[in-house]
């Protein structure tokens, strides 16, 4: 399948580890070691390079018979896991793959519905963890300020607080490596048009910023039902429209001086792929070129994860490691591949 993939000129993709069911999020460890986060299979896995060739030799099953656990994190040693109403810790894993600790829980009074329920989560410049709470719908107005939203608190669960609204579901997000300030996609309502309203890109320099949902979307469509009751104009418009119903989910920004110039001022983007479009859409890893805070390009990277109308995979998440690859995460395919530039 890998020969489909098409990459721009000195650009190669190659496994870096297979057989990891459903395979999401993806945290960086200790040098070698790659946490995976899994949505259906209820399953948490380390996936480890013991040799240093950059490919995975072994893979850890941590945890499962999770609800759900996409979101992992890992700080000072520690393994962060989200599931849908519950954030817990492994305390000490770098030494315990084998034998995980027991996961303590962190705090477990978030909202139980399934729906846009799986969470992404990482640790910000402030040390706080971050923890997106999506609609439990696919449109609508709740009570409860948590629904459509990105939370922050602290490591051991304090100070919980609402950091952006009108967020309808965020499954990506990482922090400029100059301003440290959050970048986040979301993903657009379905069932107001094939080709309306777009996924975006979005950007909070700060706390208390509203991006619309459910009034309105992608910054200038108005919601049939929630829209009279609040303008466009009232919000943040997206930093950059992504295509529409391509499930754009995770991101990262690149800070390792490996790639061509050009695609070290760039957000890469994993979009997961349409599942209602009449055309399928996404299915492929793009990228969006920043001037300052301002997108100036939007493109493909890499495709043909869709061949015809045939699924071959789903890129979920992506993450820079050390030596400045990517790797990139596919819960269809259960697999991680690792994208290198050949100088």
């Amino acid at each position: 399948m890998l020969h489909l993939i098409k990459l721009p000129e000195g650009f190669k993709i190659e496994l870096y580890a297979t057989e990891v069911e459903n395979a999401r999020s993806l945290a960086q460890g200790p040098k070698g070691v790659i946490f995976v986060g899994s949505r259906n299979e209820g399953k948490v896995y380390a996936v480890v390079d013991e040799d240093g060739d950059w490919k995975s030799d072994k893979t850890y099953v941590l945890a499962e018979g999770l609800n759900q656990p996409n979101g992992v994190a890992y700080r000072d040693g520690d393994l962060y896991i989200a599931e849908i109403s519950a954030v817990s810790v492994m305390r000490g894993i770098d030494d315990k793959l084998a034998n995980p600790p027991n996961m303590q829980t962190i705090r477990d009074d978030f909202p139980t519905e399934k729906h846009h329920g799986w969470k992404y989560i990482a640790f910000g410049p402030d040390g706080k963890l971050y923890v997106p709470i999506g609609a439990p719908c696919n449109i609508c107005l709740s009570e409860d300020e948590r629904f459509a939203s990105i939370t922050r608190m602290n490591a051991d669960g304090s100070d919980f607080e609402v950091f952006a609204h009108g967020i309808r579901n965020s499954v990506g997000f990482d922090w400029h490596p100059k301003t440290k300030e959050l970048w986040f996609t979301d993903n657009g309502r379905d069932w107001f048009g094939e080709n309306k309203p777009n996924d975006e890109l979005n950007h909070a320099p700060e706390k208390g910023m509203h991006f619309g949902y459910p009034h309105c979307h992608a910054g200038q469509y108005a919601d049939p039902k929630f829209g009279d009751k609040r303008s466009c104009d009232e919000f943040i418009a997206p930093a950059q429209k992504l295509g529409a119903h391509v499930a754009s989910l995770g991101i990262t920004f690149i800070e390792k001086d490996v790639f061509p110039e050009e695609y070290r001022k760039s957000i890469f983007i994993a979009e997961h792929g349409s599942w209602n479009k009449t055309v399928p859409d996404g299915y492929r890893i793009t990228r969006v070129e920043l001037n300052g805070n301002e997108s100036v390009k939007y493109e493909v990277f890499a495709d043909g994860w869709l061949n015809g109308a045939e699924r071959l995979g789903r890129p979920v998440d992506i993450l820079e490691m050390e030596d400045g690859s990517l790797l990139v995460s596919d819960d269809y395919a259960n697999c991680i591949y690792r994208i290198t530039y050949i100088k």
